[in-house]
């Protein structure tokens, strides 16, 4: 199955903690189906000092499931659904349900 969601698209949260905030997509586990999201879903980490990384209280993203994700749409940028379309030259591309906008160029 081709994937609706992908690392770089802009996506809505729609459930949790988190709900109606947007980010970009950072990185996308399919075999776990969850993704990475900037600044959503922040939790802290207390990490020891290293020879590379400061010690103390870090704010980094945790993964959120794929299923709370929705892409925004191009034209609005509210949530909307992915639907696929071949075009003329064979290209299969994603478009948004909601206005009929192609998502990847």
């Amino acid at each position: 199955m081709a994937a609706k969601i992908k690392k770089g698209d802009k996506v809505v949260v729609l459930a949790g903690r988190d709900k109606g905030r947007s980010g970009e997509v950072l990185q996308v586990i399919p075999a776990e189906g969850r993704a990475v999201v900037r600044g959503v879903n922040l939790v802290k980490r207390h990490t020891r000092q290293t020879a590379q990384t400061e010690g103390g209280i870090i704010s980094k993203e945790a993964t959120i499931d794929l299923s709370n994700l929705a892409i925004a749409d191009p034209k609005d940028g509210k949530a909307s659904r992915v639907g696929f379309k071949v075009l003329d030259d064979g290209r299969k591309v994603r478009v948004a349900k909601r206005s009929g906008e192609m998502i990847d160029g």
